[in-house]
Parts: C-alpha cells; structure tokens; sequence
C-alpha cells in the first residue's frame, strides 16, 4: 500500500533533468514573480496519495494572477473569483447532475477523494502564461504518468484540450478509462465539444463497474 508518492519522487530526484528544473526554479523564484508560491509546487501530490489514487485530471500550467495557483490545476483558494474554466467545469457538473454547485473554486475536496490535479508545467511567472514551458517538466510528467501506470487500482484519465491528450501515450495499464475533449476554457468550450461530454458520469460509472468507490463531485456535500 502506498501512502505517498516518496517512491516517485526518490526515482526522479537523482536524474539530472531534476537537478537542472530545481536550478531552473531557484533563479525564477529569486528574480520573478512566481506562481503558486513555492511550497506549493507540488501540492497535488501532498493532497493525495498513490494508494487512493482514482482519477488524474490534467491541465496545462498554472493561473499567472495574483493569489490564484495553488498547485492543483484548475483550482483556486476559498474566497477567489472563479476562473472561466472551472466555471464552465462547474456548469457541466451541474447538468450531469442536475445540482447547483457553490461558487467555492477550492477543488481540495476532490483531491481528497483520490483526484489528482496535474498541471503539465507546475510554475509560471506573474502575468506570462507558458512562461515555464521547460523540457525539464515534459521529463517530470512522463516519470509521473509512467509510475501511474505501475499501480494496479482502476484509474480514470480525464484529458481535457490539446496539450493534455499529447500525454495520453503513457497511459498502457488496461485497468484505465480515458476521457478526452476539449479544454473547458471559454475559447474552446463555447465552439462546441466540452458541454454535454458526460465525463464525470462516466468517470463514476467506470468506477462503479470496477468496484471502486465513486467521486462525489457536488461541492456543496461533505466528502463520503
């Protein structure tokens, strides 16, 4: 049973692209305006574990406004002004379910339900989005997604937009369900393929066939 990421992380601390990211990072932080704070960098993999591992969401880099990021993807802190993606995740949430969610943009809730919010790049300078989009994080990510693959529970892989589905070749495990479409961002959801895509029901019923427990994603309800 693996109760946290410690064998991951002991994989990719000897190899020198994460030798040469950390060195990336300290002259960033020190120069630049940086997003999310850098305690924080690694936050998605602090409020999870391996063990509980259920689904794998992944975004691209982090919000570059002020008191946004917070290490998870698409998620922002209690008392922040929703962004326009996870409005319109919010929305199709509430026509899968038929429910009204709260306008609490904190995602902490499904990540302790076994969520992983996986940003492909996990910094960003203030106001520059893509501004870390270094070689050094692609090598993280497939160390990442590769481990994933290793773990035996059924897993449920929600690639949202184009830079997301490039990720889907390390994704071999046939214990898997891969959901694909657009990004939920305005600019690519209102041309048509995010709203009515059904993924989180048909996350939670590939969960169910597999006899795992399912996600709740109503954010108005405690975590069950």
């Amino acid at each position: 049973m693996l109760s946290d990421w410690s064998s991951l992380f002991n994989i990719i601390k000897g190899k020198d692209y994460a030798k040469r990211l950390k060195n990336f990072l300290d002259g960033e932080y020190a120069k630049y305006t940086i997003y999310p704070p850098r305690n924080l960098i690694y936050n998605a993999f602090h409020q999870t574990t391996p063990n509980n591992l259920k689904v794998v969401i992944i975004g691209q880099d982090p919000y570059h406004e002020p008191n946004q990021a917070m290490g998870m993807c698409f998620s922002v802190p209690h008392g922040v002004d929703l962004p326009p993606s996870l409005v319109n995740i919010y929305q199709e949430i509430e026509n899968e379910y038929q429910i009204k969610m709260k306008r609490d943009g904190d995602l902490t809730y499904l990540a302790k339900q076994g969520c992983l919010l996986l940003n492909t790049i996990l910094s960003v300078r203030a106001h520059q989005p893509l501004s870390h989009n270094v070689a050094e994080y692609k090598s993280f990510i497939a160390d990442v997604l590769n481990y994933i693959d290793t773990l035996n529970q059924p897993i449920v892989f929600m690639l949202w937009g184009n830079n997301a589905k490039q990720y889907q070749q390390f994704i071999h495990n046939p214990n898997r369900l891969v959901l694909t479409s657009v990004h939920p961002s305005p600019l690519s959801a209102n041309r048509g393929g995010w709203f009515n895509n059904g993924h989180f029901k048909k996350c939670n019923d590939f969960l169910k066939n597999h006899n795992s427990t399912i996600i709740n994603w109503d954010n108005n309800l405690s975590i069950r």
